[in-house]
């Protein structure tokens, strides 16, 4: 999952939604050196990929993007997933998502001496852009895909993900809708598990 995902799987938890936001830039035994809740939240994040890497509705998705992108294929679904979710009117009515920005842009600004260095250089411009909010909006989601593509070794064009996403609109949507349930309680568990 993206950004957005984890944020709402959060919960409303400072500290877990802090973890999940920077796990990807935490690595090896750095996870360790946080406090608890926070290396609670890096945790769930790295369950949250397993989970939703394995899950066969998520297998189902990447086929779209796979013959283009091949391995990296999950990585788009990732953003497409966000996109949906910034659309669901079951978890964001009319401003809501924006609302929601905000707070996790706050939670966030607080925790900026336990940033890691990357996060903390991107993170002026997803607060400055609202990334959160752009991912309801198609442009917001080609924008990732171009910021996915200029960030790896072994990709150079996003113009066949945005095509791709387009074409596949429909499918990919019925995949979300699909999947987000079983995340939702997934995540719930793991939380519980997690705080034990």
């Amino acid at each position: 999952m993206n950004f957005l995902a984890h944020a709402v799987l959060s919960f409303h938890d400072p500290e877990i939604l802090f973890g999940q936001m920077i796990s990807d830039f935490v690595k090896g035994k750095k996870q360790y050196e946080y406090p608890i809740n926070i290396h609670q939240g890096i945790t769930l994040h790295r369950r949250i990929d397993a989970y939703t890497d394995e899950h066969p509705v998520t297998i189902e998705a990447k086929q779209f993007f796979r013959p283009a992108y091949r391995l990296y294929s999950g990585a788009f679904v990732d953003i497409v997933y966000d996109h949906f979710l910034a659309n669901d009117r079951q978890e964001f009515g009319d401003g809501q998502l924006f609302t929601f920005s905000q707070q996790v842009y706050a939670v966030l600004d607080r925790h900026t001496d336990l940033m890691p260095p990357v996060f903390a250089g991107l993170f002026p411009y997803m607060r400055r852009e609202n990334w959160l909010l752009g991912y309801a909006q198609r442009e917001g989601i080609y924008r990732s895909f171009r910021g996915l593509v200029s960030r790896s070794a072994f990709m150079t064009d996003s113009l066949p993900a945005a095509r791709l996403f387009d074409k596949y609109y429909n499918e990919l949507e019925k995949c979300y809708t699909s999947f987000w349930p079983d995340l939702k309680e997934f995540t719930t568990r793991e939380i519980a598990q997690l705080k034990k």
